[in-house]
């Protein structure tokens, strides 16, 4: 990322002052090709060491499958998801700082707290634990009660309850951040950045919709790619999963680059963060 580390010593008190200096320019277009590269590599592991079972040892099938909650793309995806939220943090914190419009700070801190929320999400997987909560909420329920409307959605919806549950609020966080982005973000290239990595997102949760449908549904297209190419459901299903989270990590790169360049261009010249601690006795 072209940092170079500079010291310089402070008048007076013998201590120095540390620049850590990044070329603008350069850094998201880095930041993309680095985070696009590990995702492909992620995939093309998880296809030659667990798929393909290059080793027989469990433990490292385990690790570099993309598919498990605790592999190592599980940890990048948590990540990059919490760097795209802190770099929504210092966007925040900027805005603040040069009193632009209240309405405009509130929404990047909005968005901060999503994205922050969201690594939390990637890694404790609360969206599909509410998911559970949800069903094991209806079950309980006389479905002929008035109050057991949940237990009727819930036979009503083909798919994994957290899609019920929670994807309408997620739905609606992701609506209004294209939208207020598209305010804020006017050049050619970080709008198309933007709107690709929704579309990257929405692919991926119908896939995830696809995965939880009974093998008897009519919109199961696993079923009729097994029979149309004579494929185990395994390797269906597996390599669908693959393709979903590798979607969904792409979504979060072209996002997290979209807010590294927001910042370089909001902050034109420097960003100056001044620690001020107590000085150290003569």
């Amino acid at each position: 990322m072209n940092g170079r580390h500079h010291g310089e010593s402070a008048p007076g008190d013998g201590s120095g002052i540390a620049r850590i200096i990044f070329n603008g320019e350069h850094l998201p277009g880095r930041i993309l090709v680095f985070c696009l590269g590990v995702e492909l590599a992620f995939v093309v592991l998880d296809a030659v060491v667990n798929y393909a079972e290059l080793t027989q040892l469990g433990p490292l099938q385990r690790l570099f499958n993309i598919t498990r909650e605790d592999g190592l793309a599980t940890w990048f995806m948590v990540s990059q998801t919490l760097v795209a939220g802190l770099v929504l943090w210092v966007i925040f914190l900027v805005s603040r700082s040069r009193g632009e419009r209240r309405g405009v700070q509130l929404a990047w801190g909005f968005l901060a707290g999503f994205f922050t929320y969201m690594s939390a999400d990637d890694g404790a997987k609360i969206h599909e634990r509410m998911g559970s909560v949800f069903s094991e909420l209806s079950e309980s329920v006389d479905p002929g009660d008035a109050s057991g409307l949940a237990a009727r959605l819930q036979e009503l919806f083909p798919s994994y309850e957290w899609q019920l549950v929670m994807l309408p609020l997620l739905a609606a966080a992701g609506l209004f951040m294209v939208v207020f982005l598209l305010r804020e973000i006017r050049d050619r290239q970080g709008r198309l950045l933007l709107l690709l990595a929704p579309v990257f997102m929405a692919v991926a949760v119908g896939l995830d919709f696809i995965e939880g449908l009974d093998d008897e549904h009519a919109w199961n297209i696993q079923v009729w790619i097994r029979e149309a190419f004579g494929l185990s459901a395994y390797t269906v299903r597996h390599f669908a999963k693959s393709l979903e989270e590798f979607l969904e990590m792409v979504a979060i790169s072209l996002l997290l680059v979209l807010f590294v360049r927001h910042l370089i261009k909001k902050l034109r010249a420097r960003l100056l963060i001044d620690f001020r601690g107590q000085r150290a006795p003569e």
